[in-house]
């Protein structure tokens, strides 16, 4: 009866000090197995008509991280990161739900990790994880204990709006931003009933910011597994701060998107 507590029941509240999205373009074919029965790629079609898939590999500096229910003052600071895949879950009704298909989690918190694997399906591992600021550089630092998540990069935050990577696939900043991540909802499928778990995030605000990153560590979760041998690219990059943050209680639907 493991999966009846794993539906995200509680719902979390934080506030984002820094959250810094990396998103990778890949094959449409090496991310469509990744997903269970219900969800579509999100994907997005360049200027020469080949059409890209995205995972967005996004570290979050959270401050006061609690239930909905506790007052900020007993929230906890923790480092997230992971992995996810854009997607879409269409409804019986027409309309389209655009979200995320988690493949990975890491924190530097152990009551994170059997917590939230006890209360959701995120699959966290505990990871060595620092963040600082200096100047106008944010930089995170995750060294995993199985090496298949490590990763080390530096944002700049000062001045005008970087431009899009080199390689990147989309034509404009405005395209860039529909793949800036996090997204409305995050998808999880419950194969024990063949539903699908929906969490809303709630949100204060969003504009996040096109920045410059460095790369001294890519990140390692390319190199394994269903990514081995691939050669993703880094289609943009960008930085929120200073934002209120949620998500909801789980919301059980099935397949084909019906509400349960």
């Amino acid at each position: 009866m493991k999966h009846l507590l794993q539906r995200h029941p509680v719902p979390m509240r934080t506030r984002f000090a820094h959250s810094l999205v990396l998103t990778y373009a890949l094959p449409p074919d090496v991310l469509q197995p990744l997903l269970p029965p219900g969800l579509a790629l999100d994907t997005y079609t360049d200027p020469g008509g080949t059409e890209h898939g995205f995972v967005a590999a996004a570290l979050v500096d959270t401050r006061d991280l609690r239930p909905a229910f506790l007052p900020a003052g007993l929230g906890a600071d923790r480092i997230l990161t992971g992995y996810r895949v854009f997607t879409r879950f269409p409804t019986p009704t027409g309309r389209t739900m655009r979200g995320l298909k988690i493949l990975r989690s890491d924190t530097d918190s152990r009551v994170m990790v059997l917590g939230g694997n006890l209360l959701s399906r995120y699959r966290y591992r505990l990871a060595r994880i620092g963040s600082r600021v200096v100047d106008d550089t944010l930089e995170f630092r995750i060294v995993s204990r199985d090496g298949r998540a490590d990763l080390h990069v530096r944002a700049h935050l000062g001045g005008a709006p970087a431009d899009l990577p080199a390689g990147s696939p989309f034509a404009s900043a405005k395209d860039a931003r529909r793949f800036a991540g996090p997204l409305p909802y995050t998808f999880e499928h419950e194969p024990e009933t063949g539903s699908m778990i929906v969490v809303k995030a709630t949100r204060t605000r969003w504009e996040p910011s096109p920045v410059a990153v460095e790369l001294p560590t890519p990140p390692t979760f390319f190199r394994y597994g269903p990514f081995a041998g691939t050669t993703p690219v880094l289609a943009n990059a960008f930085h929120v701060a200073d934002l209120e943050y949620g998500w909801e209680a789980g919301r059980r639907r099935a397949e084909n998107g019906a509400e349960r």
